[in-house]
């Protein structure tokens, strides 16, 4: 039996370290091999997870970080004695234990242009704690590899990749569903899908200029943040995902559209080919004319769209967070044996 801590303090956040992080302890929580105690902080939100032996603490943001990456107090004082810790992507407390982190991707680094100067600080700083502490390293893609490789000084054998699987269980739906669920929310019959976020890596500007002909609603902008079984009505009632991003550590949105049965037309860099192979249809992101006619070709041409509906179920079926949580188990063992 392998004790094995882990910092699940990002479930406080939404976002897709978050689905990482429930979705992972989800599955190793079921392995009868490792004993599993979390840590929890958050000074605003209790936790309310199905998760036992969560250790809750409510240290305010400006005090948690330097508290791990600069006056390096040990996790032990919070959990107690573990054999592995596996820290989330924000610090890098001390630790006796073996220790494992993940990286989703590396934008404050490779892009600091896309990030805040006090994102920039904390990343840098916790990627030196990294370099010199980390026993493995778990990259989502290994597309998130190789920028580790590029950006520090962590050798290639502490690095091993570990993909990620769909948000959650979706599925098709039925039409009438869908069709309440436009009825809610006021959408259009037919529709490009495009998932919204902060500053210009989400390529919204290229998204809007290709869709001028077509209705396009924008998750986070057009419509709200959805909870995750509103999350599946939504990929199921759109015509085609437009995911056309400048830069993905992974690309969550591609396995859960494949899940749902809807095409996905997006970018031929990063990860996104990595994680879509011949599931979806690939443009440059940095050309709207390649966006627009590709997009074109999905919803005017039945053939190819039913064929990447079909690709994409099969492709999807590759993905799942109970091979993560084995692979990831693996891990642990191989640092303890």
């Amino acid at each position: 039996m392998i004790k094995v801590g882990f910092d699940i303090s990002q479930v406080a956040h939404s976002g897709g370290v978050r689905t990482y992080t429930q979705n992972l302890t989800s599955e190793l929580s079921k392995l009868s091999n490792l004993d599993m105690v979390y840590f929890y902080s958050s000074l605003r939100k209790s936790y309310t997870g199905d998760l036992k032996n969560v250790k809750s603490f409510r240290f305010p943001p400006l005090l948690f970080e330097p508290m791990f990456n600069s006056w390096r107090v040990s996790i032990e004082n919070f959990i107690g004695s573990v054999d592995v810790f596996h820290s989330s992507d924000w610090t890098e407390p001390k630790s006796k234990a073996k220790k494992v982190t993940t990286y989703h991707d590396v934008v404050p680094i490779k892009y600091p242009q896309w990030s805040h100067p006090k994102i920039i600080t904390v990343h840098k700083r916790r990627l030196k704690l990294v370099e010199q502490e980390i026993n493995m390293v778990i990259a989502v893609s290994e597309a998130t590899k190789k920028d580790l490789l590029e950006v520090s000084n962590i050798p290639e054998d502490k690095i091993t990749v570990i993909y990620e699987g769909p948000t959650a269980d979706f599925k098709p739906q039925s039409k009438e569903t869908i069709k309440k669920f436009k009825e809610k929310y006021n959408l259009p019959e037919k529709f490009v899908l495009a998932m919204g976020g902060v500053g210009e890596r989400k390529n919204l500007g290229r998204v809007k200029e290709a869709c001028r002909d077509y209705n396009l609603v924008i998750s986070g902008q057009t419509l709200p943040w959805l909870s995750i079984k509103e999350l599946e009505l939504l990929y199921s009632s759109a015509d085609v995902l437009l995911y056309p991003s400048l830069y993905e550590g992974f690309g969550l949105p591609i396995l859960d559209a494949f899940a749902s049965g809807t095409p996905v037309v997006t970018s031929n860099i990063s990860s996104m080919p990595e994680v879509g192979s011949d599931g979806a249809l690939y443009v440059n992101p940095e050309s709207t004319e390649d966006i627009k006619e590709k997009l074109k070709s999905v919803l005017n041409d039945k053939d190819l769209k039913q064929d990447l509906i079909k690709k994409g179920f099969e492709r999807v079926r590759q993905f799942s967070w109970e091979k993560c949580a084995r692979e990831t188990a693996k891990v642990y063992e191989g640092l303890v044996k």
